[in-house]
């Protein structure tokens, strides 16, 4: 690309290769503008992790030229990052109401509120940002208030859909704004960028409407009390639950810490329409009978602390299951959580429920737009430049067919990497370098401070537990005078392999006599000679690897 020339980059920080953390900073000049800040949940192997955010160090080095922070929608993989960079990185940040409040309770619960600058936006508003003039569009998805955005830079523009599907019977009345992006497509738009979530699925995401029929079919067969779990963010979906069970003459009660700060939040914005009396507190369910009880619940995804999983488990201070009740599991299972939903499935049967999940069609639709509706989209908005964004690398490639099938040459369609730099000037577009991206591990307070030498060590430590040696020397001649004493802690159960154990003490011994008798008084290689002589003769008995921590003392 020519150096005069305008030009406008992409650079993706999150949520491309991967479902989760989405991040898109786009720089024109000395302007960066960044579309969603979101967390992931940790994998099976990230011992100790409590979530997973984008690796923002570029935003960092170039904090004088970020001019703001757009969310497009309230989930956690959109907004759940942001308590963490806006530590560091105190910049605007634009959303719509629910967005907004949805962030407010993030951000009062981390203690980081402070200073924090929100701007509520609305749909068909026009905002300008820097160089950049941003129009918000309205779009269906699993959470309300959800918009798509149309970012005009001087070099062309870039529409984000955000995640979307094309719901023509949503729950609150606002359809896929289906003009905005017409008359875009009319415009010219230079870069789309699209979520590819669902596009391995044919055919068209249905309804949120289905699932309402389907709660209603349950709510009138069923006998006794009835418990859904659901994503408390997906508002329309509680409104649903509510309004069945107010037709059905039955009190709703929440549990779940995230569900009541969802539902005290929507209902405060009018986000959700209770009926009078409907909603009762959950110690007052005791006191009516259970045909006319309904309980909404966290724990959809079987996490091991949640409400639905507790009461699975019969561990539930205030709910007991008893036989005939009946659970509804409103939601599909995200990818590596399968086997903690199945056990709460298990569970829950045993316990006498009867139980509708995912499995059965109805009690679930996706958020997401499937094949149909992607084409759709891209036969509005007809872009010169295509990128597929919020996926796993198959999925983007299967976006990517999708495109080129509608028409798109392959050599505008881009198929990028978290980090990489995609530059497009008004005729062309390349990938043109890389900056740092990866993922940075929260644990607790620390942020970043969990690396994979932390991990590798806890993985040790859990596979095959640690092993303490302690020695006393003296100061003055470097003799042993108290030990070694050996510690176990998750390698073996001391009283079951005391052999063992004075097997290694001797060992132990050996090579402090050893080290003696070299003259050896440096007490890195006094550790070093015990942890491999240690480790070697362990290996050998057990085939165990326990971590080895030598301490030496002196007197």
């Amino acid at each position: 690309m020519a150096e005069n020339e305008q030009k406008v980059s992409l650079i993706p920080l999150g949520g491309l290769g991967e479902i989760g953390k989405n991040m898109m900073a786009i720089r024109y000049g000395n302007s960066i503008l960044v579309v969603d800040c979101g967390l992931t949940f940790p994998e099976d192997e990230m011992l100790g992790v409590d979530a997973v955010i984008p690796d923002y160090s570029y935003l960092l080095e170039h904090r004088q030229m970020v001019k703001g922070i757009i969310v497009t929608h309230g989930h956690e993989d959109h907004i759940g990052a942001l308590p963490y960079v806006l530590k560091d990185l105190n910049v605007p940040v634009y959303g719509t109401r629910l967005t907004l409040a949805l962030l407010q309770a993030k951000l009062k619960e981390q203690g980081n509120l402070n200073g924090v600058k929100l701007q509520q936006v609305k749909p068909r508003e026009m905002l300008r940002i820097g160089p950049f003039r941003v129009e918000f569009i309205h779009v269906s998805h699993s959470i309300a208030d959800t918009v798509a955005l149309a970012i005009h830079t001087p070099v062309g523009t870039i529409v984000h859909t955000s995640d979307f599907k094309i719901d023509y019977t949503p729950i609150d009345g606002e359809v896929f704004d289906f003009y905005k992006f017409a008359r875009l497509g009319e415009e010219g738009v230079l870069v789309l960028l699209s979520d590819s979530t669902n596009v391995e699925r044919p055919g068209y995401t249905m309804s949120e409407r289905v699932v309402g029929e389907t709660f209603d079919e349950v709510f009138r067969q069923a006998r006794e009390r009835i418990i859904v779990a659901s994503f408390a963010s997906n508002v329309h979906r509680l409104q649903q639950i509510i309004s069945t069970a107010y037709k059905y003459n039955r009190k709703v009660a929440v549990v779940g810490r995230s569900m009541v700060n969802v539902v005290n939040i929507a209902l405060e914005l009018g986000y959700l329409d209770i009926p009078e009396n409907t909603l009762v507190d959950l110690s007052e369910l005791a006191y009516l009978p259970k045909n006319r009880t309904v309980i909404i619940s966290t724990g959809s995804q079987g996490e091991p602390m949640s409400a639905l999983t507790r009461i699975a488990r019969n561990d539930h201070r205030q709910i007991e299951i008893v036989p005939g009740d009946t659970v509804i599991i409103s939601a599909l299972p995200i990818p590596g959580n399968e086997k903690l939903v199945a056990r709460t499935v298990d569970q829950l049967f045993k316990q006498g429920a009867d139980v509708y999940h995912e499995a059965i069609d109805g009690v679930h639709v996706s958020g997401h737009a499937s094949q149909e509706e992607l084409k759709l989209v891209l036969s509005l908005v007809k872009p010169k430049f295509f990128v597929p964004v919020h996926g796993e690398y198959r999925m983007l490639i299967k976006h990517a067919r999708l495109a080129e099938e509608l028409g798109i040459p392959p050599e505008n369609i881009f198929v990028a990497e978290n980090g990489q730099v995609l530059e497009f000037t008004r005729e062309r577009g390349a990938i043109t370098g890389r900056v740092p991206a990866g993922r940075l591990l929260v644990d607790g307070l620390g942020v970043g401070d969990v690396g994979n030498i932390v991990l590798r060590d806890r993985k040790q430590l859990a596979q095959d537990g640690l092993l303490i040696v302690v020695v006393t020397l003296s100061k003055e001649t470097g003799a042993v005078i108290a030990g070694p004493d050996i510690i176990s802690r998750g390698f073996v159960y001391v009283r079951e392999a005391e052999e063992l154990l004075e097997e290694a003490k001797e060992k132990v011994r050996q090579t402090l006599d050893k080290c003696e008798e070299r003259k050896v008084t440096d007490w890195a290689t006094i550790k070093s000679n015990i942890r491999d002589n240690l480790s070697k003769f362990l290996y050998e008995k057990t085939r165990r690897r326990p971590m080895i921590l030598p301490i030496i003392m002196e007197v």
